[in-house]
């Protein structure tokens, strides 16, 4: 292991070590005050997620795309300090934590047996989320996990969300679709982050007037099981309450291959995380490249955060 691998690990479980042992207020302060000394240093992070922000809301003056870079940081370092105490947060606090709209789209369509795929951008805090499907409706679901470097960094994101009632298959390998498949088929629930695939399987959308890629997953487990499908988004109001909305399924259509259906539901799921995303730009989390017009000409543009 490299130098600035063992340091990006320790970091990490310096966070999950330290920051939960911390009063709540104290870790909200804590994550501020990074928050607003990464957005004065301005990195490629800021810069870039102010260069997202312009596409999300078009004709915002600098002024305001730096009013919403420091607001999303804020919002970022919400999500991290919120995911490094959620392993010590009792049940109540869980299940006070997170206020969603709509849910009788996600428990109407559990009770029915088929299968539920819930599919949401990169907003607030997604494993919050999570963790309150399985203390406050007592739901297991299955998830994926990007693989990341060093190993011992992807094992602590694995241990961290299966602690908190996830079953995490590894992104990579090829069987983590067929598992899904499997879960879905017995009427189980699969959470799947779903905004940016920028590798070559990934189905071309028009999101916030601009082509990009999106994952081809949500679409293709949606027909293949016939599972219901169904966007989530996520945003914090100032309270110490996630705010979300489970959205209406995304049908799978009548006609067309299976390539014309895929690219639909995917392009209606785009359309679906954009109206959300404009109401809450700043609980986006997008720090990296995602429109393609911002990819520079290689081989392989895989990048994945």
């Amino acid at each position: 292991m490299s130098a600035r691998d063992r340091l990006t690990d320790g970091l990490y479980g310096l966070g999950w070590g330290v920051v939960k042992k911390l009063p709540e207020p104290v870790a909200a302060r804590l994550g501020r005050g990074i928050a607003d000394l990464a957005w004065k240093q301005r990195g490629k992070g800021v810069r870039r997620l102010e260069s997202n922000y312009a596409r999300v809301v078009p004709g915002a003056s600098p002024e305001r795309l730096a009013e919403l870079s420091r607001a999303g940081m804020r919002s970022y370092l919400r999500y991290w300090m919120e995911s490094f105490r959620l392993p010590a947060w009792s049940a109540e606090r869980v299940r006070n934590g997170f206020a969603p709209k709509d849910l009788h789209y996600l428990t109407d369509g559990l009770a029915t047996g088929r299968g539920v795929i819930l599919a949401l951008p990169h907003m607030a805090n997604w494993d919050l989320a999570g963790a309150w499907v399985t203390t406050a409706l007592g739901t297991p679901f299955t998830t994926v996990a990007e693989r990341l470097k060093p190993e011992t960094l992807y094992d602590r994101f694995v241990a961290y969300r299966e602690g908190l009632g996830m079953e995490v298959l590894p992104h990579s390998g090829g069987t983590a679709f067929g598992t899904l498949a499997r879960r879905l088929r017995d009427g189980g629930l699969v959470c799947l982050v779903a905004e940016r695939d920028l590798s070559s399987s990934g189905v071309e959308v028009t999101f916030f007037g601009e082509a990009t890629r999106m994952p081809a997953g949500p679409a293709l487990l949606a027909q293949q099981t016939g599972a219901l499908l169904l966007p989530v988004t996520l945003w914090y109001d100032g309270s110490p309450v996630m705010q979300g909305r489970v959205h209406p399924p995304v049908e799978v259509p009548e006609t067309g291959t299976r390539a014309e259906r895929t690219s639909v539901m995917t392009q209606a799921l785009a359309d679906t995380f954009a109206t959300g995303i404009a109401e809450h730009p700043e609980d986006w989390h997008m720090l990296q490249r995602l429109w393609l017009a911002d990819l520079e000409p290689r081989p392989s543009d895989g990048e994945r955060p």
